[in-house]
């Protein structure tokens, strides 16, 4: 092996619809839609204007993420605060780069070598 190659060894992905690679596979092949329409109930909820909602170009639909809320700051070394002012989609990019680590099955501090993560969005 060359000090050059490499192997993608794990893979994890957060998706609408889909909270694994696994998952957004599966609905991919089955032609399974993950943007989901939202009642006026949630919008208003949201905060909405009901005004906004009445135009007749508004779009009532998301591509919403599951797992939100299912950070473990203390995991990450965050404090609570910290986590808190973290962007979201933040949050959720640290859980995934840690579920590809697991899915490769190496945990950085017991692997004698180099790991590199590559992620996207």
């Amino acid at each position: 092996m060359a000090d050059s190659d490499i192997a993608i060894i794990g893979l994890a992905a957060h998706l609408p619809g889909a909270p694994d690679a696994g998952a957004f596979w599966h609905n991919l092949t089955q032609g399974v839609e993950s943007i989901r329409e939202l009642s006026e109930e949630e919008l208003l909820e949201a905060g909405v204007a009901r005004e906004q909602l009445r135009q007749p170009g508004y779009v009532r639909a998301a591509a919403t993420l599951a797992g939100t809320f299912d950070f473990d700051a203390d995991f990450f070394g965050l404090s609570p605060k910290e986590a808190g002012i973290m962007d979201p989609q933040h949050r959720h990019f640290l859980m995934a780069t840690w579920e590809a680590l697991e899915d490769a099955g190496h945990v950085p501090e017991s692997f004698d070598g180099a790991i590199g993560v590559f992620a996207g969005c």
